[in-house]
């Protein structure tokens, strides 16, 4: 059998959790996820727990920060007037928002706080900061 290795474009199902069991993403009740290994197209702890596998295989890997999604970076939050806030807009915890930044580059936050005169907004990954637990199954090799 033939092992993934960079450079193949593979199948997988996988569930990603928390390390205290619950549940952030799955692909168990859609179609397999299709990446090419060696591309960056996912976070480095993922790919390379690809590697080496074959057709049929399972594993479980816990993935630090450092191979995940990153450190939380405390400049990334930042607590802003609510009346910076469109007006159509109603701020609530745990909305996401695209912002465009004054370069031009958009950004996703999201609201980790609500007051009567501020939203607190998070530029870091849902993630970051936090090890994850990913159950991987190879489904096919092309």
């Amino acid at each position: 059998m033939t092992a993934a290795k960079d450079g193949d474009n593979v199948k997988v199902h996988y569930t990603g959790k928390l390390t205290d069991g619950s549940v952030f993403d799955t692909s168990l009740e859609r179609e397999p996820m299709e990446f090419t290994l060696g591309q960056g197209q996912l976070i480095p702890g993922f790919e390379n727990a690809v590697i080496g596998m074959v057709v049929g295989d399972k594993t479980t890997v816990e993935i630090s920060p450092e191979q995940g999604y990153g450190p939380h970076i405390s400049e990334m939050v930042e607590t802003v007037p609510r009346g910076d806030f469109p007006p159509d807009i109603e701020p609530e915890v745990g909305q996401m928002l695209r912002v465009t930044q004054p370069d031009g580059e958009n950004l996703v936050v999201t609201i980790t706080g609500v007051t009567d005169d501020t939203v607190t907004v998070d530029a870091n990954h849902p993630l970051a900061g936090k090890d994850i637990v990913f159950d991987i199954e190879l489904i096919a090799i092309n």
